[in-house]
């Protein structure tokens, strides 16, 4: 009886939830943002305010998570993160993995989906935070992915381009590794374990887990990409040989994490 309750609990905790999200983003886009569009007039600046303001809510709202019920979580190797320049690259199980690592990486900057830009509850805080639209999925992004490096954000990527599917299969795409070797970034990885899944690919917000769902966050040891490069014979083949080093390294990291 008292896990039903508590499940049901969490039905309307969940729901609750997105709309305090959905909320905040359109308090934030009418509010927040327009005065500091007044204070402040030089455009880099007021980005990385806007930035900070956001790491600080999307951090009040993880919390409010936590308490209402929703969802536990841990964190390791945060300390990693305290560096500028970082690319960092995760798994994506779940709906919320974008909430959870701008809530906790300094200075991030992040491609964000094109429709995102024209959703009225989120298309305030990606404008004044100047993230990436992957709109332009050519050279363009590519740079704009490059330029934010070395401004010196920490840009996020989740290079499956999607959650993971509901097989646990993970496949990756070439574009974060493109990235890595044309800035000749070393890759900072983030290996995210929910469990019990929830917020999965396919999975509807109200199914939740029979109990709460635990995410366990590992920022791991710096990847050196300069072998992949030397020992490439072109910048394709590099890129080639690192998205399939980080596809192995992922499934083996998520696969020990789900058996811990």
């Amino acid at each position: 009886m008292l896990n039903r309750l508590n499940r049901h609990w969490r039905v309307i905790a969940t729901g609750v939830s997105f709309v305090v999200f959905a909320v905040g983003g359109l308090i934030l886009r009418v509010s927040v943002f327009p005065v500091l569009n007044l204070l402040i007039w030089e455009r880099q600046l007021r980005v990385m305010v806007a930035r900070r303001v956001i790491r600080l809510v999307f951090r009040a709202f993880v919390g409010f998570m936590r308490r209402i019920g929703v969802l536990n979580y841990d964190i390791s190797g945060l300390e990693r993160l305290e560096r500028r320049g970082l690319l960092i690259l995760a798994n994506h199980p779940t709906l919320i993995d974008t909430v959870f690592l701008m809530a906790f990486v300094k200075r991030a900057d992040c491609i964000v989906k094109g429709r995102l830009w024209d959703n009225p509850f989120t298309r305030g805080p990606v404008c004044a935070a100047g993230y990436i639209s992957n709109d332009d999925d050519g050279n363009g992004l590519l740079d704009d992915c490059i330029t934010s490096l070395r401004r010196g954000s920490n840009l996020i990527i989740f290079p499956e381009g999607t959650r993971t599917a509901g097989d646990g299969q993970i496949n990756l795409k070439r574009g974060a590794a493109n990235i890595a070797v044309r800035s000749m970034s070393n890759v900072t990885p983030v290996v995210i374990r929910c469990l019990p899944p929830t917020l999965g690919k396919g999975v509807k917000w109200w199914q939740v887990p029979p109990v709460m769902a635990h995410f366990s966050i590992e920022v791991k040891d710096d990847i050196d990409v300069s072998g992949f490069i030397a020992d490439s014979g072109s910048e394709v083949m590099a890129a080639r040989h690192l998205t399939a080093y980080l596809q192995d390294y992922f499934r083996k990291e998520s696969q020990v994490n789900a058996a811990a």
